[in-house]
């Protein structure tokens, strides 16, 4: 198993292993005697991003009223789009966040409902979303689900759902 592949598996491990043991019940509150002690976040190394690398929607387009499900198009330039893992120079996969911000530019990318991966090397998908105003941002990461430094991501835009 290369470098890449083997810390992945262990990142993986560590965090299944972290949320092992805590019950949640239907408020979504934690029922577990003690909290739990939050993890440091990992500490990776930054993938480079040449000068002029840019990431942004191809569809919607900001400011567009739509329909759920959503089609969302991603654009590239500057760099080629690669999955998750792989380790090429200039490379990334898409993430896209819905109605949240990037929290750390120097972290891996958190997975959920927010923050969605594409580490297969997608360039779109179809969003159900709740009608109303939601805003959209396109972030790209390496090998590892890390923004590149400096990060690749997209004038956030806001879509409004009928």
């Amino acid at each position: 198993m290369n470098q890449p592949a083997r810390f992945t598996l262990i990142l993986i491990v560590a965090l299944a292993l972290q949320s092992c043991g805590q019950e949640q019940d239907g408020a979504g509150t934690d029922t577990a005697a003690t909290p739990p002690t939050p993890a440091a976040p990992a500490t990776l190394p930054r993938s480079p991003a040449p000068p002029g690398a840019a990431v942004f929607f191809i569809t919607p387009m900001n400011g567009q009223t739509v329909s759920s499900p959503v089609t969302v198009k991603f654009g590239i330039s500057g760099m080629a789009v690669a999955p998750a893992g792989d380790t090429t120079p200039n490379t990334g996969h898409h993430h896209l966040l819905v109605d949240v911000e990037l929290a750390d530019a120097t972290a891996p990318v958190p997975s959920d409902s927010n923050h969605l991966h594409f580490g297969k090397g997608q360039t779109e998908t179809e969003l159900e979303l709740a009608p109303g105003e939601h805003r959209l941002q396109m972030v790209l990461g390496d090998a590892n689900h890390v923004p590149h430094d400096p990060p690749v991501v997209s004038t956030p835009i806001t879509i409004t759902v009928e």
